[in-house]
């Protein structure tokens, strides 16, 4: 772990790197001069090709760390206290839309930040533009952060990020309707239409479907997207989307839909009020939602979504929040001590959680974290026992197509050609 602050002969070692920098360069470049749903919940989306997104002009400091809206205020103190440490100019700006486009725009143009702050599913997309550089993560730091956490920033064998959080899906229930914690899904079905609500679930699909949050339901029936190798990383030749687990799961939807279990007429932008004015038994949702449903005063309890029973665990996708370094930074050097000392810092990760509960990448934190709010621990099991959000660049040709096919399976569709049509037309797309 480093240490708490950067000890002056590193801080010289920095900032003369830093200098040498500078003296290749102008003096005014050195002078002190994307989803549905809720941010932050579901896959980033690569932009199409062609597609324009005017990035920010580079805040005028020696370190520039972009950040969005929340993450942003809560960088401030640390942003000051690390220039504080290494006698630099630090500014953390605020990028509110488009962060991903924005930030690999900007870095190719060579105006971009030293650091960016963002969804570990972005790797693909941002190593594939050439737009981050792997982390120097010691093996011994890396015993730091959870196994999925250091999972989801590896990508082609390499680090590139420093995890700070996790976030996946998890199953809450009105305590009222449902006083009992189901065993699989098949209880939560059962429970569900006996409780006499309008909804016995809450699982947000709309017109256009949403793969993300069918994922539990997905894999649990044996349904996979991508393969994935010994060490886990995934396989973009062995496309699951058309396999007979896929097909499988399509018939699980499908008997759901006619039980009036799964409707498009529930989406992500009523999904969580409907649990909390209490006309949902249950709801699959994130962290997101936990705010909306404590302030609602509904009684509830969560649990990670239970598998259908005889089938594979349900596994959603855990999605993880890291630090990155700019590829063409102005600042390289004190841009990677920034990420391995400020950034991987508990009192970071603390302020982190303040501004956006969701369970730290960082062990001792986490368990902090956990003994204090029983939520954060239940999220915390639910991301250990998830899927990897693949960071592949081809996802981008899977997350239509598949929720389209919930949706169309959901409103009566055959299941079998509907999966099967699907992967043809993604397959098609990735050749």
């Amino acid at each position: 772990m480093p240490s708490s602050t950067t000890s002056p002969s590193r801080a010289t070692l920095l900032r003369s790197l830093a200098l040498t920098t500078c003296l290749g360069l102008t003096l005014a470049a050195c002078g002190g001069g994307e989803g549905t749903g809720a941010p932050g919940t579901t896959p980033s989306r690569v932009p199409a090709s062609g597609e324009s997104a005017a990035a920010p002009e580079r805040a005028d400091a020696d370190l520039v760390v972009w950040a969005d809206d929340k993450r942003a205020a809560a960088l401030e103190d640390v942003a000051q206290r690390f220039g504080e440490e290494n006698g630099i100019t630090v500014a953390v700006q605020t990028v509110s839309q488009d962060l991903q486009t924005n930030f690999v725009t900007a870095n190719t143009a060579g105006n971009g930040p030293d650091v960016v702050i963002g969804a570990h599913d972005w790797i693909g997309n941002m190593v594939q533009n050439g737009a981050v550089d792997p982390l120097a993560l010691p093996e011994a730091e890396r015993a730091q952060f959870t196994d999925i956490a250091l999972q989801g920033v590896t990508y082609e064998g390499k680090v590139y990020g420093l995890p700070y959080a996790v976030e996946t899906l998890a199953l809450f229930r009105n305590t009222d309707l449902v006083p009992e914690q189901p065993a699989t899904f098949d209880d939560v079905v059962a429970t569900g239409l006996a409780s006499g609500a309008e909804n016995p679930l809450c699982l947000q699909q709309g017109q256009e479907g949403d793969a993300y949050h069918m994922q539990p339901l997905y894999t649990s029936a044996g349904g996979y997207l991508f393969g994935t190798t010994d060490t886990g990383e995934y396989v973009p030749g062995d496309l699951g989307v058309g396999a007979p687990g896929s097909i499988t799961a399509a018939q699980k939807v499908a008997e759901l839909a006619q039980q009036g279990v799964l409707k498009t007429s529930i989406t992500g932008d009523n999904s969580i009020s409907l649990f909390t004015e209490g006309r949902c038994a249950y709801l699959v949702s994130g962290p997101w939602a936990t705010a909306d449903v404590k302030t609602s005063g509904t009684p509830y309890a969560l649990s990670p979504v239970p598998g259908f029973a005889g089938m594979a665990p349900a596994q959603p996708f855990t999605g993880v929040q890291a630090f990155y370094v700019a590829s063409k930074g102005e600042n390289k050097a004190f841009a990677e001590s920034f990420v391995l000392d400020a950034a991987a810092r508990p009192e970071t990760m603390r302020a982190l959680y303040e501004a956006e509960p969701r369970p730290s990448a960082m062990r001792e934190v986490l368990a902090e974290q956990s003994a204090a709010d029983p939520d954060t621990a239940v999220f915390a099991e639910a991301a250990a026992g998830g899927r990897i959000l693949p960071a592949l660049p081809q996802m981008a040709a899977v997350w239509e197509p598949l929720g389209k096919a919930y949706a169309a399976v959901i409103n009566g569709a055959d299941p079998a050609q509907t999966m099967t049509t699907t992967g043809e037309t993604v397959r098609a797309s990735l050749q």
